[in-house]
């Protein structure tokens, strides 16, 4: 069985939620597990996950995942479940994977596939080339009356045109909408899509 999973879907797709029950339910069966998110995501908490509806665990904000300090820090830790994979760099990421191949930890991330361009961010670009499992967390696209699978975003501006440039680590959701990639290309590159 691989010991390296990613389980990614678009911003309200229940990534955090998953991570925290899936924390609850290793610890309550006695498997020492630990979160780990990236230092930069400080919106709710430092030293939580915490999801917009309001369940959380406690959770290691690191710069970046070394194989040493997990194994000297956590020596006892069986599963280890990651936040916000998307954000790591791919040298984490191999960490990761060593984890998995040579100490024989279960590695669970759960991130964003692709950036509110639509290009692939490098932490799940190294996660896919390292032969992670994949598992889509899906959610419905939040143009009024889509029901169509979100697999994009949108970010705006605070006049509410679609930002097109900058940076792509921008930790929040206020500014961001799931889409599907009918409604992504029609709003963001002007294409527009047979109904």
């Amino acid at each position: 069985m691989s010991k390296l999973h990613f389980f990614y879907g678009t911003m309200s797709a229940g990534k955090s939620v998953q991570l925290i029950q899936t924390h609850y339910t290793s610890t309550k069966s006695g498997i020492r597990t630990i979160a780990i998110k990236p230092e930069l995501d400080n919106r709710f908490s430092e030293n939580k996950i915490v999801s917009r509806m309001g369940i959380e665990c406690p959770a290691q904000p690191l710069v970046s995942i070394k194989v040493d300090y997990i194994l000297c820090s956590f020596p006892d830790v069986r599963r280890i479940l990651v936040d916000e994979a998307q954000f790591f760099t791919p040298d984490s990421i191999e960490s990761l994977v060593t984890l998995a191949d040579v100490h024989g930890k279960t590695i669970m991330c759960y991130g964003l596939m692709v950036d509110s361009d639509g290009t692939m961010f490098p932490g799940a670009k190294k996660l896919i080339e390292s032969g992670a499992v994949l598992h889509q967390l899906r959610t419905s696209c939040q143009i009024q009356n889509c029901e169509s699978l979100a697999t994009h975003h949108l970010r705006f501006d605070s006049n509410g045109n679609i930002i097109r440039k900058g940076a792509q680590i921008c930790i929040g959701d206020d500014i961001y909408m799931s889409v599907c990639r009918p409604h992504f290309y029609e709003k963001y590159h002007g294409q527009k899509i047979k109904e």
